[in-house]
């Protein structure tokens, strides 16, 4: 006989962060290598343990202390319904994608994420409202005014920014902020970790080596990110900028970054 308890709340925002952090989540972000495509290219990149160095030094120098830093942002702003500070930490992020891809791809995974998230809601709905309505959506007229304005109401706003967009999505669920960045950083881990085996490439155990290295240094990337203020936050890494630029006319390429 079928249990038909409801699931516990931990349960429930454990299966939604899964679900976040899934690579089939169709956001699109298997389509992109974030410069390693280039970096492989450029012979920087050659086997197993330069793929591994390589993803290890992005996830420390580059997610953690820009996109995860967002997240763990966003995630408090989406709370408390601050769409100013909300705004401001998206404006943040286009304004420090160094080339045209990166930014291409930071708006793109946005939007398919934002729309995945309206498609579940208007049919089996997603998590719990945590706060006010979410970001791009609106409210009637007469609700601009008085309890709306003072919770911080986006009206209007264009779609966010993916790290903006992951935090307003996990917003809704009852998992912690910690929990929230660890989703969020393991499935970029995944992601990079499949690019990786298609761009060296590398067979799937030497991946998941790969995998296993970088699982153990997140939660150190998650307690510096969670950590970092608005004035430590940066996005800084000349390299990659230079390898994305290099992958815009790049002859032959799998990704779109």
């Amino acid at each position: 006989m079928a249990n038909t308890d409801s699931p516990a709340p931990a349960d429930t925002a454990l299966l939604q962060l899964i679900w976040l952090a899934s690579p089939a989540l169709p956001v699109g972000g298997f389509s992109y290598s974030e410069g390693l495509e280039a970096a492989v290219e450029a012979a920087l990149v050659a086997d197993e343990r330069s793929a591994g160095d390589w993803l290890l030094a992005q996830l420390h120098a580059s997610l953690a202390r820009s996109d995860l830093a967002v997240v763990g942002s966003a995630l408090v702003a989406a709370r408390a319904g601050d769409a100013q500070r909300l705004q401001q930490l998206d404006d943040w992020v286009r304004q420090t994608r160094e080339t045209s891809e990166f930014r291409q791809q930071t708006e793109q995974m946005g939007r398919s994420l934002a729309d995945w998230q309206r498609s579940l809601e208007s049919s089996v709905g997603w998590g719990e409202r945590v706060g006010p309505v979410g970001w791009g959506e609106r409210v009637s007229e007469p609700q601009r005014s008085g309890e709306a304005q003072q919770a911080g109401v986006p009206f209007g706003h264009p779609q966010p920014t993916y790290p903006v967009a992951f935090a307003l999505a996990a917003a809704r669920t009852a998992a912690a902020p910690r929990q929230i960045a660890l989703a969020f950083a393991f499935g970029w881990c995944e992601n990079m970790v499949q690019a990786a085996v298609k761009a060296v490439p590398l067979g799937q155990s030497a991946g998941q080596r790969i995998l296993a290295r970088l699982a153990a240094e997140i939660p150190q990337a998650v307690e510096h990110a969670l950590a970092l203020g608005d004035d430590a936050r940066q996005a800084f890494t000349p390299m990659l900028a230079i390898l994305s630029s290099h992958h815009e006319t790049q002859y032959s390429r799998l990704f779109r970054s």
